[in-house]
């Protein structure tokens, strides 16, 4: 443990403790989207402890993630205080060097920078969004998410009906089935969509890279003509080049991001996207995210954030270029099993507690029946 004495002034109290856990949450059904599909989430929470105060974060991750925390950064963040947010990122990201900056260790990262910000609100006795600079956004936008492939008409028709129980006001589903393999389906499920969510409801869709460039080309002109206006990763958010073409030539908003880490990454994706997707348990937590919001307001761009709405919520309420936040079906269901102090959503807002300390969450004890050995 670093002792008081030898930490710079203004650090805080030293960190004491970091530890990690591991929960998996199956899914009702086995669920699909365009290139993936899955049967459960895994959620890796970390936990800091200074001065008696616990600060806590997750990622939705491999129970891998766990070993990067314990191996890689455990040491690190015990050699800051707990106000050091900003040097221990730094640090934390310098410990990858050797293991890649990317993907898992930057989930991992993720975690531990949540749980600082929620450590450093709850000693200070300020909201994330104070931490952050203050709040622009008392209620944050969201729209319904889910459709995964896999669902029949009828649950396809259940969750739209719980995304206008909470008033959303866009809605967007799955397609790029099998790789792009049935644009047929696909079309026909958008048009189902339109039906279900009725008038005044923008329709998205997400076809997770699923499409070629030319699929997506024919697919996106048929969208444009259904009124759709959002086609998130119809392509590999790796081409960025076919993104950006495809902007060009559709009506309708191309996103992308969700999987980005490195703030090089997210400067090169700007040109390529109408909106920017973030995700603030891949992309370094919360300072992670607020650094490449920041960017992206650079050049006149919105973000979104992507899944994980009570995560992301006591931060979204300090991004002044934010878009929404999505409201993702297995997100949804589990983050009230996860943690007490979800954010509670209606009216197509979610209405974050900007006066509870840090970010207002605790680990449920629901939660328990849901540990997993890391497997």
């Amino acid at each position: 443990m670093t002792d008081q004495t030898s930490l710079p002034a203004g650090a805080g109290p030293p960190i004491e403790s970091v530890r990690t856990a591991v929960y998996r949450f199956p899914t009702p059904t086995p669920e699909a989207d365009g290139t993936l599909a899955w049967d459960a989430v895994v959620a890796v929470t970390v936990t800091l402890t200074a001065a008696g105060e616990t600060g806590l974060g997750w990622s939705y991750t491999s129970p891998a993630a766990a070993a990067v925390v314990e191996q890689h950064l455990a040491e690190v963040v015990r050699q800051h205080g707990a106000f050091q947010i900003a040097a221990g990122w730094e640090a934390m990201h310098w410990a990858g060097r050797n293991y890649g900056t990317h993907g898992l260790f930057q989930q991992a990262l993720s975690a531990v920078d949540i749980a600082w910000w929620d450590l450093a609100g709850r000693l200070r006795n300020q909201p994330v969004a104070d931490l952050a600079g203050g709040t622009v956004l008392d209620e944050i936008p969201l729209y319904g998410s889910g459709g995964f492939t896999t669902l029949t008409d009828d649950e396809l028709a259940e969750q739209v009906a719980g995304w206008h129980e909470v008033g959303a006001r866009a809605m967007k589903i799955k397609i790029g089935e099998s790789w792009g393999a049935r644009p047929d389906r696909d079309l026909a499920r958008v048009r189902q969509l339109i039906e279900l969510a009725g008038p005044g409801v923008a329709p998205m869709v997400d076809a997770n890279g699923g499409y070629t460039i030319g699929q997506a080309q024919r697919i996106g002109h048929e969208l444009d003509t259904l009124g759709v206006s959002w086609f998130e990763e119809p392509v590999s958010s790796e081409d960025l080049a076919g993104l950006a073409l495809l902007r060009q030539q559709l009506r309708l908003d191309v996103a992308a991001g969700e999987y980005l880490s490195e703030q090089s990454a997210v400067l090169a994706m700007l040109p390529s996207v109408d909106c920017l997707q973030l995700d603030a348990t891949r992309c370094g937590g919360y300072t992670g995210f607020q650094r490449a919001a920041a960017i992206a307001a650079g050049r006149n761009l919105k973000v979104s954030a992507h899944c994980g709405p009570a995560v992301h919520a006591p931060l979204m309420a300090a991004i002044p270029n934010l878009a929404h936040v999505e409201y993702f079906a297995d997100h949804v269901r589990l983050e009230p099993l996860l943690v007490d102090g979800v954010t509670p959503a209606r009216g197509g807002r979610l209405h974050p507690d900007l006066s509870a300390p840090g970010h207002g969450m605790r680990l449920a004890e629901s939660a328990q029946r849901y540990r997993s050995e890391r497997n």
